[in-house]
Order: C-alpha cells, then structure tokens, then sequence
C-alpha cells in the first residue's frame, strides 16, 4: 500500500498514521540519514522507484522536516548544557515566543504544563555564560516573571527523534501514583507556529 493511500487527501495532517513500509524507512534513516536511494530500497526490500517515492511522500506529508548533521556539542565546544525554566506573564506570549525564536543561545523551547510556562535547552562553553545568559537575558525579558536553571550533569539519553514503532506495549496502569497534571494557563495555546 503506498503512503498515499496511508495517508489520503485532507488526512496527511499531524496525527496521521504511516504504514509499517513508511514506519521502517524512518527507522533507518534514524540511523543513517546519508543512505543511499539503492541501500534504502534494499534494506526495505523495494524499488530505488518506490523508495524515492515514498521519501518524496513523507516530505510532502510533512512527516520529515528536514535532514541536518547530529553534532557532538561538547566535542565542538559547548561542554555546558542547562535547562531554563521560564514563568512569563499572562498575555505576553506572543513577543516571548518572538524573543526565543532569535536567541542563538536557545537549542530547543517547549511550553510545558506544571509549574513553569517554558522550558528552553541552552547550551555554553562554561557555567559563566549560562549565569549570563539567564540572568543577563532571559530574565531580563519584560514578558519574564520568573526564571530557574538547572545545569545537566550528563545527557542520558537523546534520539534524533522516536517512532510509534518505538513504544512498548504497557499494562494500563490502574492509578497515577505521584504524577499529578496541571493543565497549560490561558494563552498557552497562542504560542505555538503559526
């Protein structure tokens, strides 16, 4: 079945899903993005035809973004990652979104639920330059009300992305336990692309 038919029109939106064909081009491209057309098709077990076809596909539909470089940060001298939790005020997120969007220093920004609005993934060659940037930067933002940073003894974990062919199937659990959810304040939603 192509990905077309996965995927019909006025259906290739965010939640569509992809079939086990598109689902195992994805998973080896995780590995590597620089496979050729004809290693592809082998590893796929389809045509280099229908290989391209589906990459071009997945493209259109939005479900590969791009294709960059996966860069060793320390190595290339950022030794320093923190996370920065931001509280912005009420109405502000608009121009808060606009001064994240161009701060050099900003790998990665999520609103997030709980108790802080943001949380952005900043990356330094020493603590110094984190010191500065959150309170030379971030608080200093008229959108900020409050600020906390974390600096990350040591990156467990980190995948360029994850499929759904990923997720385990899990008992469903019977109770939260400790996880308690708070849901995003007004205007949160006002955030996001446009």
């Amino acid at each position: 079945m192509s990905n077309k038919q996965a995927n019909p029109p006025g259906n290739s939106g965010r939640n569509a899903p992809i079939d086990a064909v598109s689902t195992q081009i994805l998973e080896i491209l995780r590995v590597d993005g620089r496979i050729s057309m004809a290693a592809l098709a082998e590893k796929v077990g389809i045509s280099r035809a229908t290989a391209y076809s589906r990459l071009e596909q997945l493209t259109s539909d939005g479900v590969i973004t791009g294709y960059s470089a996966r860069v060793d940060a320390e190595k290339a001298g950022l030794s320093i990652c923190a996370l920065v939790f931001v509280t912005v005020h009420p109405q502000t997120w608009p121009q808060f979104r606009e001064r994240v969007i161009a701060m050099p220093d900003v790998e990665y920004c999520a609103i997030t639920t709980g108790e802080h609005d943001a949380m952005l993934l900043v990356r330094a060659t020493d603590v110094s330059h984190i010191h500065e940037f959150t309170t030379g930067v971030i608080a200093l933002l008229p959108q900020v009300r409050t600020v906390v940073s974390v600096v990350v003894l040591d990156e467990v974990v980190r995948k360029p992305y994850v499929l759904p062919s990923d997720i385990p199937e899990r008992p469903e659990a019977s109770r939260l336990g400790m996880t308690r959810w708070t849901p995003a304040a007004q205007g949160r939603d006002s955030f996001g692309p446009r």
